[in-house]
């Protein structure tokens, strides 16, 4: 049996690596565990070795750091999965292979510096960004597709999540408000959703950070207020860590600069993108340093959803991309295959294909 970690420096790494799993599993060969790092918050660990628990993976931990990276030393796995560099070097022996599934294919440039030359295999989500990776020196990149976005194939409407269970109507469109924790629009738009909400779902799912970070928890309490007001308003639990079944059960997508709109291109559906984000003082005086943190060109050619940077523009462009969906359906489209490789749900296939030749140095 080959022995495999995967090593979720936080909880929402997990929907990353939970097809990948699943794939491995059909396989028969793996011997699978799970880990999450130990000085991250407790309710975030509770929920991780939960979720672990109801998926049958072992996971592996202790109160210290330092202990639970000698256990896993112990473990001597043959393969060692992470969605970035963290805890990577301390855990791996010079015979484990390093596989780097990122967390997230987004517009900040941790996606180009957040790498280690230990890592063996990188798993890239696009041709576009592997022609972006090759260009900066990365190597051992194979071309897989996004793992996160498998199980949408199979997810084709909403009943994955029920909207009655919320207090929502399902004879209501839905939206889903996913922003960043930073930069992020929630503190803009905070006033105008209620508006929105007017005969339309809303369900807001927020980032990890924003229930754990000190710095970010004001938005998580933000956000309930606002939902406990509205009755068309439901925000979703730190429990309910994967936001996958949220795409399929909503219309529109509502974000910022998170991965997030990459992501539901997979579903073809309308995108709006906040543009109108609060900066810390320092990155509003000194605009370049914040800007060195974001793909900029990324961002700039954006041209799948729709962009406002006033908050009062936000009900009139809700409205018009739930009665118009087709509306920049051929910009997704083509975005699609610029951001996405394929939307076959095979991405976990394409990867455990790639660690298995790599693993045995026969190619399927």
């Amino acid at each position: 049996m080959t022995k495999v970690l995967f090593e979720n420096h936080h909880l929402y790494y997990l929907p990353n690596f939970i097809p990948i799993i699943k794939e491995m599993r059909q396989r028969g060969q793996y011997e699978i565990s799970a880990s999450i790092p130990s000085m991250m918050d407790e309710k975030e660990k509770v929920i991780f070795h939960s979720v672990c628990q109801n998926l049958d993976i072992e996971t592996i931990s202790d109160v210290a750091e330092e202990s639970r990276i000698r256990l896993l030393r112990e473990k001597s796995f043959d393969v060692v999965v992470v969605g970035n560099v963290g805890q990577l070097k301390p855990i791996v022996h010079d015979h484990t292979m390093a596989v780097m599934v990122y967390h997230g294919i987004g517009l900040k440039q941790s996606y180009y510096n957040d790498i280690d030359e230990r890592i063996d295999l990188r798993a890239v989500e696009s041709e576009s960004r592997l022609l972006e990776l090759k260009s900066h020196g990365h190597k051992n990149l194979v071309l897989t597709g996004f793992t996160k976005c498998d199980p949408l194939v199979t997810m084709t409407d909403s009943k994955e999540v029920s909207l009655e269970k919320f207090g929502l109507n399902p004879n209501h469109k839905t939206v889903l408000y996913a922003p960043s924790f930073y930069p992020s629009s929630l503190d803009k738009l905070e006033s105008i959703l209620g508006k929105v909400s007017f005969e339309i779902n809303i369900i807001i799912k927020l980032h990890n950070f924003s229930w754990y970070q000190e710095r970010y928890i004001y938005q998580s309490g933000k956000m309930q207020k606002l939902a406990n007001k509205f009755p068309n308003i439901y925000l979703a639990p730190p429990e309910e860590y994967n936001i996958i079944p949220y795409y399929s059960a909503s219309d529109l997508l509502l974000s910022d600069i998170s991965s997030t709109m990459f992501e539901y291109l997979y579903l073809n559906r309308p995108i709006i993108m906040a543009e109108c984000i609060t900066l810390r003082l320092k990155h509003q005086i000194l605009k370049k340093r914040f800007l060195k943190k974001m793909d900029v060109e990324r961002m700039e050619n954006i041209d799948f959803s729709f962009r406002f940077d006033n908050p009062d523009d936000l009900p009139a462009l809700v409205y018009h991309g739930l009665e118009y969906p087709s509306d920049l359906e051929s910009e997704r489209l083509i975005a699609q295959k610029e951001y996405l490789f394929k939307i076959d749900g095979q991405a976990s296939i394409r990867l455990v294909d790639a660690i298995e030749t790599k693993l045995t140095g026969k190619s399927h």
